[in-house]
């Protein structure tokens, strides 16, 4: 039962030892809730920061692993839209959410499109240097001259096929947000 989940998290995670069914039944709680004598913490370091404000360490600015060339003269850009989330294994269930947003389309700006040729709702190849997905076209003036931007919300165009797994050294993380690509028509 989800009494017994919401027990043992209270049991091992201090932050939430005041928290239980028989208390939420009674209205809601915000943790820090350290006891069942603990009315719960209306805001989240109200009383001020654990360690200060933040802590911030400066970094040099290091170029893109991949960078655009001739054979891939694009920046593929990765992100959300305001419908969908990740990769959509849950916002693509609701039906009012799908009939908003139910493919994934690539944002290309207007004069890259002229120049390639393509039409708004075009269908094209996006390819990298590790694959090719294909979608339709969306025109606009939201991505600067040679930027193009498409989410990961879709399985059926698996988009960070194309982007690279190089990670940064400062984070760790895979350099999703970023790669070269080229676009071709259909």
């Amino acid at each position: 039962h989800p009494s017994e989940v919401m027990d043992e998290i209270s049991s091992l995670v201090p932050s939430y030892g005041g928290i239980n069914y028989q208390r939420l039944e009674q209205g809601s709680l915000q943790w820090p809730c350290p006891d069942t004598d603990h009315p719960g913490t209306r805001y989240l370091h109200a009383n001020g920061f654990p360690r200060g404000r933040g802590k911030f360490i400066p970094l040099s600015y290091r170029p893109a692993l991949e960078l655009v060339d001739e054979e891939y003269p694009f920046v593929l850009t990765t992100g959300r839209n305001l419908y969908h989330y990740h990769t959509g294994t849950m916002t693509r269930r609701c039906e009012v959410l799908r009939n908003i947003v139910n493919q994934e389309f690539v944002e290309i700006n207007p004069d890259d499109a002229v120049d390639l040729g393509i039409e708004d709702g075009e269908v094209v190849v996006i390819m990298s240097r590790r694959g090719e997905v294909t979608a339709r076209t969306r025109i606009t003036d939201k991505s600067p001259r040679g930027v193009v931007f498409m989410t990961f919300h879709f399985s059926e165009t698996p988009t960070n096929q194309l982007t690279t797994p190089e990670t940064d050294p400062d984070c760790g993380i895979p350099e999703r947000k970023v790669c070269a690509v080229n676009i071709k028509k259909t």
